[in-house]
C-alpha cells in the first residue's frame, strides 16, 4: 500500500483571507458593472474550488486516507461558501443597517455538516433566518445558489427559521437526521449558535427510541432495495449493506442516544465500544471513503456502484498488487467485503447495548417479578439473556475452545438467537481454533450437527461465517471467504453464494419452493444421506481460483470430510458431488436430450438413483443462488426432463432413440394441450399451431408459450 503524506493545512490549499481580498478587489475594479463583477467572482471561486479538489486528488493518489480526503474537500467547500457569502452580503446585497429579519446564518447539514464530502457529493446547505423571509434574504440566497450552480456544484438547500427547523425535525426523521449534524459555516454566529443549542435541548435531549426505530426501519428498506447482502460482486459503496450508509446510521444513532460526534472512538469511555471496535470503525470508514473518492475522481461524477469495469483501476489506485494466488482486483474486493462484514459486527454490538438499556428501562411488571427459568437447561457456561443464548463469562470460551462451536450448536438445537456480546467474544478468539480443535471429536460432532440440522442450517452457518468461525474451522471454506466471482453471471461472492444455496436446499426441504420445484421437493425426502447433500453444497465452490474448479473442489472436499471423521463411503460421495456439481446443468442446457446417447452417457456418469437425486437438488440450489432472475422455468423444465429420462434408464426403461423421442413427444403434447386448451383459434391458427414441432414446446416454459400464442393469434384475426 502507498505511504500516506502528511495531513494538509487548509490554508495551504485554499487561503480564505486571500480569496476574500481578491473578491473585494474584483468588486472594486468592476463598480457599476454587475455582469463583470459576477464573472470575476465566479472565476475566482471556481479556481479556488478546482485547485482544492485537484490537491485533494493528488494527495489521495499519493496515499492520503479516505476520511482525510473527504474532510479536505469539505474544508475547501467551507472556504468557498464563506467567501461567497461575504462577497454577496458586502458587495452585492449589502444591508447597511440590518434588521432582525436580515440576520442570516449558513449551516452545512447532512454529510457536509459532518465535515466529509466526496468529490462529486451534493453540498447540503441550510440558510437559517431569524425571522420570516425578506426580499433581502431571498436575493442573497438566489444569488449564491446561481453562482454555485454555475460553478458545477450540486446544491441541496432549504431556507428556514429556527422554529421551522425544530418543528420539521419533530415531524420528519429525515430532516432530524440532516440537522443532527448541522454545522455553522458563516453569517450571524449568534443565530447559528442559538440553533445548535435549541436543537440539542429540544430534540437531541428528548426520547430517542422513535428516531432509532425509524432509522433501523429505513436501513432495512435500503438493504432490501440494494440487494440485502454485504457480498454483492458489484456493491454500492454508499448504499449497500455493510457500506458507508450503515456506518452513518450507527453514527446517527450514537449521536441521538449518547450525544457526541458519532465517531466510535468517542464512546469507548462510555463502554459502548471497545478500543478495538473503535479502530475497526475508523478503518472501515477510511477505506470506504477512499474507495468512494477514487471512484468519483475516476468517473468524474457521483457514481457509487463498484462495477466490474472500474474495480481493476480502483485496485491499482488503492495500491493493491497481484500475487501468485490472487489478482490485485480480487485482493481489493476481498478487503472491501471484510470491512463490510466488520460493519455488521459493529451494528450487532450497538444493537446489544441498546437492547440491554431498553430492558433496564422497561417498567416493573408481574412477569419481571417471577423468577426466570433456569437458563432453559443450558449446559454450564451458557445462560439466557433477553431471550438469547449468551455466555456466563468469556472464560467459557477460554477454558474449552470447542465451546466456540457448541455456542452455535446449542442455539440451533433450542431455536434461540445468539447474544451479540457472545458473538463478538467468539470473533476475538478465532486463533484458538487450531489443528487439534479441528479434529477434536466433540468439535466435529458439533459442526456436523449444524451442517445437517433439521431446523435452519443456513442461519447457523451464516452466523458462524459472520464471526469467522466457519472459515477458521473449515479452512477449505475459509479460502473462498469474500472471494470475487469476476463475471457478469454471478451476483455474490463465493461464500455468500454458497450460503444462499444452502438456504435454498433448506427451503426445498421445508416445501417453500413446492410450486417452482415440484420434482426437487418430491425427491429430497427420498435422499438417504442429506448430510452429504449439505456438506457438498458447503464445499462445492472451494476449488474456485485454484485451477480446474471441479477437480480442485473434489480434492478439497476429500480433505475436509476426512478431517471431519466421515466414513470413507460418505467422503467419496461428497467428493463426487463437488467434482460433478456442474454436470447436470451442462448436460441439460447444452446437450440434445432427444439423443439417447446423451442420456446413456449421463446415466453412466451418475451411476445411481441416489446420486441422481442428490445432483438434481444440488443443481437447482446452485442455479437459484447465483442471483435474482437467473433461475427460470425453462431451466427447470430441462432439468426435470433430464432427471426423468435418466431415472427411466436406471429403472430399465427404454434408452433407444425411439423410446427417448416417444417420451419427449408425450411431454410436448402435454404442454401443448395445457396451453392451447383455452385459446380460441381459427382453422388457420390451429393449422399454424399444428405445424410447430416438439422442440418448440419443450424449449419454453408455459408462461412464455402462452405469451407467444397470444401475439401470434393477432395475425390470424
Amino acid at each position: 500500500m502507498l505511504s500516506r503524506p502528511r495531513p494538509a493545512r487548509i490554508a495551504d490549499v485554499v487561503d480564505g483571507v486571500r480569496l476574500r481580498a481578491q473578491l473585494t478587489a474584483a468588486a472594486l475594479d468592476c463598480i457599476g458593472d454587475e455582469t463583470g463583477t459576477r464573472a470575476r467572482a465566479l472565476h475566482l471561486l471556481h479556481t479556488a474550488l478546482f485547485r482544492g479538489r485537484m490537491i485533494a486528488k493528488e494527495r489521495l493518489e499519493s496515499g492520503a486516507g479516505g476520511q482525510e480526503t473527504a474532510q479536505l474537500i469539505s474544508a475547501v467547500a467551507d472556504e468557498v461558501v464563506s467567501a461567497l457569502f461575504d462577497f454577496t452580503t458586502t458587495h452585492v446585497f449589502r444591508a447597511r443597517n440590518p434588521t432582525e429579519g436580515e440576520r442570516m446564518a449558513i449551516l452545512a447539514v447532512g454529510g457536509y455538516g459532518r465535515g466529509e464530502l466526496a468529490p462529486s457529493s451534493d453540498w447540503d446547505l441550510l440558510f437559517l433566518r431569524a425571522y420570516k423571509p425578506t426580499p433581502w434574504a431571498e436575493s442573497v440566497i438566489e444569488y449564491m445558489l446561481y453562482l454555485l450552480w454555475d460553478m458545477g456544484v450540486k446544491i441541496g438547500h432549504a431556507s428556514r427559521s429556527i422554529d421551522e427547523c425544530l418543528k420539521l425535525a419533530r415531524e420528519d426523521h429525515t430532516v432530524q437526521t440532516a440537522l443532527l449534524e448541522a454545522r455553522p459555516l458563516t453569517g450571524d454566529r449568534g443565530l447559528g449558535a442559538e440553533f445548535v443549542q435549541r436543537f440539542q435541548t429540544e430534540i437531541v435531549s428528548s426520547d430517542p427510541r422513535k428516531f432509532i426505530a425509524q432509522k433501523l426501519a429505513e436501513r432495512d428498506q435500503r438493504h432490501a432495495r440494494t440487494g440485502s447482502s454485504r457480498y454483492l460482486v458489484e456493491p454500492n459503496v454508499k448504499e449497500s449493506k455493510g457500506g458507508l450508509r450503515d456506518l452513518h446510521t450507527l453514527g446517527w444513532i450514537l449521536r441521538r442516544r449518547y450525544g457526541g460526534d458519532g465517531e466510535a472512538a468517542t464512546y469507548v469511555d462510555q463502554g459502548i465500544f471497545s478500543a478495538e471496535e473503535a479502530t475497526i470503525f475508523r478503518r472501515a470508514a477510511d477505506f470506504f471513503w477512499a474507495v468512494r473518492s477514487h471512484l468519483h475522481f475516476l468517473l468524474g461524477r457521483a457514481e457509487e456502484r463498484l462495477t466490474f469495469d472500474v474495480q481493476p483501476e480502483l485496485a491499482q489506485r488503492l495500491g493493491f498488487a497481484e500475487n501468485r494466488r490472487q489478482p490485485a482486483v480480487e485482493r481489493f474486493m476481498k478487503r472491501y467485503f471484510l470491512h463490510a462484514r466488520d460493519v455488521g459486527m459493529l451494528t450487532r454490538v450497538l444493537a446489544a447495548k441498546l437492547e440491554s438499556e431498553q430492558a433496564k428501562r422497561s417498567p416493573l411488571t408481574l412477569s419481571r417479578l417471577v423468577p426466570p427459568r433456569r437458563n432453559d437447561n443450558l449446559p454450564t457456561g451458557f445462560r439466557l439473556t433477553d431471550g438469547r443464548i449468551a455466555l456466563e463469562s468469556e472464560a467459557t470460551l477460554d477454558s474449552d475452545p470447542v465451546n466456540l462451536l457448541r455456542l452455535f450448536e446449542y442455539a440451533d438445537a433450542r431455536n434461540l438467537d445468539i447474544h451479540p456480546d457472545a458473538l463478538h467474544a467468539v470473533a476475538r478468539r478465532l486463533k484458538r481454533i487450531t489443528g487439534p480443535v479441528r479434529i477434536d471429536p466433540a468439535a466435529r460432532a458439533s459442526f456436523l450437527s449444524l451442517v445437517a440440522s433439521p431446523h435452519d442450517p443456513g442461519a447457523a452457518l451464516r452466523l458462524m461465517h459472520e464471526t469467522g468461525v466457519l472459515g477458521r474451522f473449515l479452512p477449505e471454506f475459509g479460502r473462498v471467504v469474500a472471494q470475487m466471482q469476476f463475471n457478469m453471471y454471478h451476483h455474490y461472492t463465493v461464500d455468500e453464494h454458497t450460503l444462499r444455496a444452502i438456504d435454498v436446499i433448506a427451503g426445498i426441504e421445508k416445501g417453500v419452493f413446492g410450486d417452482e420445484h415440484p420434482l426437487a421437493t418430491t425427491i429430497l425426502p427420498k435422499i438417504a444421506n442429506r448430510r452429504a447433500l449439505y456438506l457438498a453444497m458447503l464445499l462445492h465452490d472451494t476449488g474456485k481460483g485454484r485451477g480446474d474448479q471441479e477437480v480442485q473442489g473434489a480434492r478439497s472436499a476429500r480433505l475436509a470430510c476426512r478431517r471431519l471423521g466421515l466414513p470413507e463411503e460418505e467422503v467419496e460421495l461428497v467428493a463426487w458431488l463437488v467434482g460433478h456439481h456442474l454436470l447436470m446443468s451442462d448436460v441439460a442446457q447444452k446437450r440434445d436430450l432427444g439423443d439417447p446417447a446423451t442420456i446413456a452417457r449421463f446415466a453412466a456418469a451418475v451411476g445411481s438413483i441416489e446420486r441422481l437425486r442428490l445432483l438434481l437438488v444440488l443443481t437447482v440450489a446452485d442455479i437459484r443462488a447465483v442471483g435474482p432472475g437467473v433461475w427460470n422455468g425453462w431451466k427447470g423444465q430441462l432439468l426435470r426432463d433430464l432427471y426423468r429420462l435418466t431415472e427411466a434408464a436406471f429403472h430399465g426403461g427404454r434408452t433407444d432413440e425411439a423410446g427417448v423421442r416417444e417420451r419427449l413427444a408425450e411431454q410436448a403434447w402435454a404442454v401443448r394441450a395445457e396451453v392451447t386448451a383455452g385459446v380460441a383459434s381459427t382453422p388457420a391458427f390451429a393449422a399454424w399451431i399444428e405445424a410447430l414441432d416438439d422442440a418448440y414446446w419443450l424449449s419454453f416454459d408455459r408462461a412464455a408459450v402462452t405469451w407467444h400464442l397470444a401475439i401470434a393469434a393477432q395475425g390470424f384475426v
